[in-house]
């Protein structure tokens, strides 16, 4: 017997409470017979003012992070997907790969998805279907400096030149998911000139809509993290449906 919804498969996510953006885009990209199932990351909603309290914001996140993977280990998920992105880019390549190994210990060897390295993945996608390998990128987050500087760093690590990094400032975690679309816009365009591609860090920046969009008048590959996870989670488990509505990524790769 397989699950009446998800008889294709179960996904856990596991995500920040404070975060409203990840479960509502997952669930607009979900193909039949697939479900997600949300635990939460419980985190207060503290002021990110610097560097110093951002650092503090990621501390709460770690703490709680494995508690919230154990509680989604019990409904049996064939994956887990991480729908949190900072941490996942800490430390650059090393520093992924390192979560990456801890997360598999403690998932039992169940597959598990990350924002930073399924942002790579579909990179490469877009490259290898247009015939043209992206070197220079421009990057979006919500972060203050110091998260920018980590995620600079991922991607440094795996081979790119980083050309521009706009980083939002977003005063709390619940906030970064109030940043408007014409913001988002803005700041799209601003990191684009003289870029193969623009990529977006944060899960709770609502930019999979934005980066559809933008992938139209840009006329280049913009990659919105959201997407970019759940686009890897499913192609990692083998499904290859396809959707409108959310850039090439999900329509044509």
């Amino acid at each position: 017997m397989t699950d009446s919804l998800g008889y294709r498969m179960k996904f856990a996510v596991v995500a920040p409470s404070t975060n409203t953006s990840v479960e509502p885009e997952y669930a607009d990209m979900r193909p039949r017979g697939v479900t997600n199932h949300f635990s939460r990351i419980a985190i207060p909603d503290t002021k990110v003012v610097d560097d110093a309290t951002f650092v503090e914001m990621l501390e709460n996140i770690r703490s709680a992070t494995f508690d919230a993977v154990d509680v989604s280990m019990s409904m049996d998920p064939g994956c887990v997907v991480m729908g949190m992105s900072a941490e996942t880019f800490w430390d650059g390549a090393e520093g992924a790969e390192r979560l990456h190994q801890r997360m598999l210990e403690r998932t039992g060897g169940v597959p598990v998805i990350m924002g930073s390295t399924a942002v790579d993945a579909a990179i490469r996608a877009y490259g290898e279907a247009d015939g043209k390998k992206i070197r220079k990128i421009g990057i979006l987050t919500p972060y203050a400096p110091v998260g920018d500087a980590n995620v600079k760093k991922f991607f440094e690590d795996q081979g790119y030149e980083v050309v521009h990094v706009e980083g939002l400032k977003c005063q709390s975690p619940m906030l970064i998911a109030h940043e408007s679309k014409q913001t988002l816009k803005r700041a799209a365009i601003k990191v684009s000139e003289g870029v193969d591609a623009v990529i977006q860090a944060g899960t709770n920046l609502a930019f999979a809509e934005v980066a559809a969009m933008a992938e139209f008048w840009l006329e280049k590959p913009v990659i919105a993290i959201n997407t970019a996870t759940y686009w890897h989670a499913l192609r990692t488990m083998g499904f290859t449906d396809q959707k409108e509505g959310f850039g090439r990524l999900l329509a044509d790769f």
